[in-house]
């Protein structure tokens, strides 16, 4: 049992220190420390407590582990299912309504505070009354489960995220409810001693998905904060960038126009026209740097109240010439406003048509559509282009990456741009691409903007 107290420990802390604010994953926390608690509640009772009596008996010694031990046990038995349903109400929030989010957790407390007045005292050999103990902790464990199957999600990374939770969650903790409630209930004691086996698999294939493809969404969480350190990098960078080279070119345009009057002086023709082919290419190395820095330079928003399909509409109309081929389907509701940079939002916008209109340059379909997710209000812009390969759809938005090669004043910094704007709204920005089929960028705004 040491190797469950430690693993499960191990992912506990784990969950907290990636996203400490996240309610979710507190209570997935509690879920693992609380299954913890049961395993240190073994290792103390078949290695601690008998090590000290044939080693050196102390009443006083053996007292204060045994109440280590039985308030380690009790925890795990009533906090766990609590825990678990309580994850499980955070995961799956959509349904809850205001009144019901404040007053269930303190409903779903009472079974398990009368259990711990009201019935018998511990002891090794009982340490709950089982029959009635698995009345509400086994539904707490099922209807927690089922609540987190039936989540919806609708954006594709979270669509994943969502079916590698649930496989890597749901099995081992209905185990758990089988083998620590269910059972014991029907005169099957000490089953708990399967957990070993049960976590052996578990634990690998937790490891795995996590750094794979995600739980509870953290390895999206981990991907977005390396993407938000790489482009503070970039800003600050582009920023010194462009003002070291602004003076440098400076002073070559000075000195070089010095030689160019000494040369239409002295009647050097040739030269004349060196000076000329230095100068072109001094204005173009600062031309191209000052672009780079407007598309990556830090902007304050000026948030006003804008309504979406206008805006839409708005950003449309300079892009009618490259549309002409292109069936567009407009969805949006006619009074959703949010509160956004209008400017910026529009940048965003026109980017993102912009890559699906290349991606249509024989004609296609444009689809826009707005819907809920939770709290938010997703922008879905879909067409029927060529597509990406899942290698290009994981590094799209990544500054400097381009497959625009022959495009020359293309620095693969458009979608890094509308990532950042999103971000700076609060919101994400998210891909979804199969070759062939085409694209769908969703874009999602807080709702109570």
């Amino acid at each position: 049992m040491l190797f469950v107290l430690f693993a499960l420990w191990f992912i506990a802390s784990g969950l907290l220190i990636v996203d400490p604010t996240s309610r979710t994953m507190r209570w997935m926390s509690a879920v693992a420390f609380t299954g913890g608690s049961g395993a240190l509640a073994a290792v103390i009772s078949a290695d601690v407590m008998p090590y000290f009596q044939l080693t050196a008996p102390n009443p006083a010694l053996s007292a204060f582990f045994y109440r280590v031990m039985s308030s380690c046990s009790l925890l795990s038995y009533y906090g766990l299912p609590y825990s678990f349903a309580m994850l499980a109400i955070a995961y799956h929030s959509t349904w809850q309504k205001p009144l019901l989010r404040t007053w269930l957790p303190l409903g779903l407390l009472i079974p398990p505070i009368a259990c711990l007045i009201l019935l018998p005292g511990y002891t090794e050999e009982m340490p709950i009354d089982f029959r009635v103990v698995a009345i509400w902790a086994f539904p707490y464990i099922l209807i927690g489960s089922l609540l987190i199957v039936l989540k919806k999600e609708h954006l594709p990374a979270m669509k994943r995220t969502h079916l590698f939770t649930c496989l890597a969650l749901l099995p081992p903790i209905l185990c758990v409810g089988v083998l620590n409630y269910v059972m014991p209930s029907f005169g099957f004691y000490r089953l708990w001693i399967y957990h070993v086996w049960i976590l052996a698999f578990v634990v690998p294939f937790f490891v795995f998905t996590f750094f794979k493809y995600g739980f509870l969404g953290i390895r999206l969480l981990i991907e977005r904060r390396k993407l938000d350190s790489t482009l503070r990098a970039i800003t600050s960078g582009t920023a010194i960038l462009n003002h070291a080279i602004k003076n440098d070119v400076g002073k070559m345009r000075l000195f070089l126009e010095k030689m160019k009057q000494h040369a239409v002086d002295t009647g050097q023709n040739e030269l004349i026209q060196d000076i000329h082919v230095v100068m072109n290419a001094s204005r173009h190395i600062q031309d191209m740097i000052s672009r780079v820095h407007e598309q990556t330079q830090e902007l304050p928003l000026r948030v006003s109240q804008v309504n979406v399909r206008q805006l839409m509409i708005e950003v449309m109309e300079p892009l009618a010439g490259y549309l002409e081929m292109i069936q567009v389907q407009l969805d949006l509701p006619e009074k959703l406003e949010l509160r956004l940079d209008q400017i910026q939002v529009a940048e965003t916008l026109t980017n993102i048509l912009m890559n699906a209109i290349e991606a249509m340059d024989t004609g296609g379909q444009l689809s826009i559509k707005a819907f809920m997710n939770k709290k938010n209000i997703v922008l879905e812009i879909k067409d029927t282009g060529i597509g990406m390969e899942k290698s290009v759809l994981k590094q799209a938005v990544e500054p400097f990456y381009t497959t625009k090669s022959s495009k020359r004043n293309n620095f693969g910094l458009g979608l890094a741009y509308c990532y950042s704007v999103m971000k700076k709204h609060g919101g994400s920005l998210e891909m979804s691409s199969e070759p062939g089929k085409g694209t769908s960028v969703y874009l999602t705004f807080p709702g109570q903007r």
